[in-house]
């Protein structure tokens, strides 16, 4: 069985693709064969495992405009484990296409049956900082939605307009849509960031990933490298951490197993 995860969130900066990447490349290093989709325009996903945007011969827009094999696209890339559908630029028509589709909600999803079984246990997807078309396609697709939050104010404010799609979402294509919340670069020394971890906690409960993602320098320096952090500094504050959440995650998928979306 295939888990399908989006990570999404309408703020940007908040490490979805630093979370992306570094959660994939874990879960390789754990055993796991893991598929990334890139469905962001600015194609930081793709970037950072060493491929340029512009050269690649297909992409994620392929598979949501053309309905092209989902696995026409994927690339090998030099990390244990984990494989990628890259994307460029094309994806910002994809997003302004996409809705003149009666079916546009469920291409990605329909994308994955056809393929299936899949050769995978995870497929995780970076999504664009907005709540359109594509990202919607991505969780229409998902089993499982991270949404990675600051524990700063804009950013936790976000998490209402995240609510609302989740429900959306649920109610439309995808009632099975569970979601969980990563926190991500907390200053443990910073007041403000601690009061509100302790909001999110209150409010959240259970649906917070036990694991957090504490500021590291060298998670910011990886992705220039080409390098997921577990490569580029294996014993590294964020390194630890991203394992730590890919032991979480698959103890979550494991009590929770289900068929792609």
């Amino acid at each position: 069985m295939t888990h399908v995860i989006a990570i999404s969130n309408e703020k940007g900066g908040v490490a979805k693709t630093t979370t992306t990447l570094s959660l994939g490349a874990a879960l390789g290093e754990l055993g796991r064969r893991v598929l990334l989709i890139d469905l962001d325009p600015q194609a930081n996903l793709t970037l950072a495992l060493g491929f340029e945007p512009a050269k690649v011969e297909h992409t994620s827009g392929e598979i949501l405009l053309d309905a092209a094999p989902l696995l026409e696209a994927r690339l090998q890339t030099n990390f244990v484990g984990l494989e990628l559908i890259p994307a460029n630029l094309s994806l910002e028509h994809a997003e302004q296409v996409l809705p003149v589709y009666l079916d546009y909600t469920s291409r990605l999803r329909s994308a994955i049956e056809k393929a299936s079984p899949l050769p995978y246990d995870f497929i995780i997807m970076d999504c664009p900082p907005s709540l359109g078309a594509i990202t919607v396609n991505a969780l229409s697709a998902a089993n499982l939605l991270i949404i990675p939050t600051q524990a700063e104010y804009f950013s936790a404010y976000a998490l209402r307009d995240m609510m609302t799609i989740v429900r959306q979402v649920r109610a439309d294509d995808n009632p099975n849509l569970a979601y969980r919340i990563l926190v991500t670069l907390l200053d443990q020394r910073n007041r403000t960031h601690r009061n509100i971890l302790e909001q999110l906690e209150r409010t959240f409960g259970e649906g917070l990933f036990k694991t957090i993602i504490e500021v590291d320098t060298k998670l910011r320096e990886s992705p220039i490298l080409g390098l997921p952090i577990t490569q580029y500094r294996p014993t590294s504050r964020g390194a630890t951490q991203y394992r730590s959440l890919a032991e979480e995650l698959i103890a979550y998928v494991e009590q929770t197993p289900s068929e792609t979306a």
